[in-house]
């Protein structure tokens, strides 16, 4: 049996802009605090806004800046690269996750959408339709529109970068974690099952005591996903 067509509106793509508002605060403060930290290290303005136009993946930018270096060789290259695909890998989930709600869509719309997702724009498309709505311009509005803002968000805070000597003083490094802590308690509360969670922080404390680097990060991830695979089969 076809598949039952996916409408897009124009009215959906408003929906999708009204749906992301509330995400545009942070945004802004997280993507100022990505353009401080691209000052600090030494990219020009246009470098700053390119970054979050083109990566537009906030996480996996902090997480970059962090390993950024003058002197870069292949290795080098390699393990920024790496460690960011690490810490984006969500996104192959949250793509999926979306994939029974827009198959009948035209591949030549949907990963353009994709290619821009966010995690506000996922959370708003993916409550939308639980809730029943199908129309595809909710996720074209709340995608390109949080993209948008999050590109225009590294302006401001690329030239308070240029004033500010040591971001830490402000407390601009706690904003990673902070944003993950904050996405995390929702997940929490839907679980009673929270033994994965503890072996990947787990893992990820013991491999950042042990190991020089960045390591922490792809071994609390892989932890994390081998228990809760076994947890699974278990059940």
């Amino acid at each position: 049996m076809a598949a039952k067509p996916v409408p897009f509106t124009a009215e959906g793509v408003r929906a999708g802009v009204r749906m992301s508002l509330p995400y545009v605060p942070g945004y802004l403060l997280f993507g100022a605090a990505v353009g401080t930290f691209a000052a600090q290290k030494g990219l020009t303005f246009g470098e700053a806004v390119l970054m979050n136009a083109l990566v537009c993946a906030a996480a996996a930018q902090m997480v970059a800046l962090e390993m950024w270096t003058r002197d870069w060789t292949w290795v080098h290259v390699l393990a920024v690269a790496g460690v960011a695909g690490m810490v984006n890998m969500r996104f192959v989930l949250s793509g999926a996750s979306l994939r029974p709600w827009l198959s009948p869509v035209r591949a030549g719309l949907v990963y353009p959408a994709l290619g821009v997702l966010t995690d506000g724009a996922w959370a708003s498309s993916i409550r939308y339709n639980a809730e029943g709505g199908r129309d595809f311009g909710v996720v074209i509005g709340s995608s390109f529109f949080l993209w948008a803002t999050w590109t225009a968000s590294s302006v401001p805070g690329y030239f308070i970068g240029s004033l500010v000597r040591e971001p830490r003083a402000f407390g601009l490094d706690l904003i990673i974690v902070l944003t993950f802590t904050a996405t995390l308690v929702p997940i929490l509360a839907r679980t009673r099952d929270f033994y994965p969670f503890l072996v990947s922080a787990g893992a990820a404390v013991v491999a950042s005591l042990a190991l020089p680097g960045y390591w922490f990060i792809p071994i609390g991830a892989l932890s994390g996903a081998v228990a809760a695979a076994f947890r699974g089969e278990r059940a």
